[in-house]
Parts: C-alpha cells; structure tokens; sequence
C-alpha cells in the first residue's frame, strides 16, 4: 500500500458489502486451477488467504462468482460464496485501498508504456496505442475503486493518439 490518503473511499457513508468466494481445487489436473486463476485476475479480485478471494458487492460480481463456483465444482473443487461486510471500517478501507494499489500499478504501466511509445517513434506505435486502449478497457472492468493514476494513464494514451495523428 502506498504512503497516500486515499480519499476517494472518505466519501462511502454506508459499509459496503463484500461478496467472498471461497474454494478448494484439486492439485491435478492443473488447468481448472489456471482458468479459474485467469478469470479471477480479469475479475480484479482481491486474494484474502489461499482459496479465498473477495470483491465488492453488485449483482454483477456475485454472478460472475457464482460462475466461477459452479466451474470449480464441475472441477471436482468445492465453491461457496459469501456476502459480508467487513468487521470495521478500518479493515474496510484497507481492503479498499489495496484493491485500488493493485489497479493504480497496472495504470502506471500503462502510463509508462504510453510515454515509452511516444519517444520512440516507429511503425509499431498505432498496434502499441491499440494494445493499450485494450489495457486501460481490461483495468477498467476490474477497477472498482478508481486511484488518481486511472486518469493519468488515459491521459497518456490519449496524447499518444494525438501524437500520432499530428504526424500522419
């Protein structure tokens, strides 16, 4: 977690609710273990133990972990899921807040790419640039707390699009 306030989570009144998938897969075969370790990374979940993975309560979050239950126990795994809030709001706002970490990382990646590709130059900058607007489209899904680094990032990508328009 970083030395920053975030006080985007200063303004939620209310708890949130948290829906928690909690699974056990067989060691063998392993590729129901990657797939669902795949799908849980594109969901943006955040890993509290091993087998216990949590996100912030929608209808669409709890769909996509019942999914993904139900494909563990075709797996030959257990699943259940979980709706809790959190004990306080402490442990709230550093679920929170290392959710929002985990996002801000990949956004500065994508910054940095962005920018790397802008000093370059070069016949690859239009399939970089389209690389990623699918990067900043895939954080986005799973950003469910959105850090200042969200903005920067699409600011970035964005001047690189104009950069390039200005030189065609």
């Amino acid at each position: 977690m970083c030395n920053r306030g975030f006080s985007y989570f200063e303004g939620m009144a209310a708890r949130l609710k948290w829906v928690f998938l909690l699974y056990r897969l067989p060691r063998n075969p392993s590729t129901p273990r990657i797939a669902l370790w795949r799908s849980l990374r594109r969901l943006g979940v955040f890993q509290l133990a091993d087998g216990l993975v949590a996100l912030p309560l929608d209808a669409r979050t709890k769909e996509q972990l019942e999914w993904l239950a139900e494909e563990v126990s075709e797996a030959g795994g257990e699943a259940s899921i979980w709706v809790t809030e959190a004990g306080s709001a402490v442990q709230e706002r550093v679920l929170a807040a290392r959710m929002a970490e985990a996002a801000a990382a990949e956004y500065r990646a994508v910054r940095a790419a962005a920018l790397a590709a802008g000093s370059a130059g070069g016949a690859g900058r239009r399939r970089t640039l389209r690389r990623l607007r699918r990067d900043l489209r895939a954080i986005r899904a799973r950003d469910y707390f959105p850090p200042p680094e969200a903005a920067e990032a699409r600011r970035a990508v964005e001047a690189l699009a104009e950069a390039m328009e200005a030189t065609a």
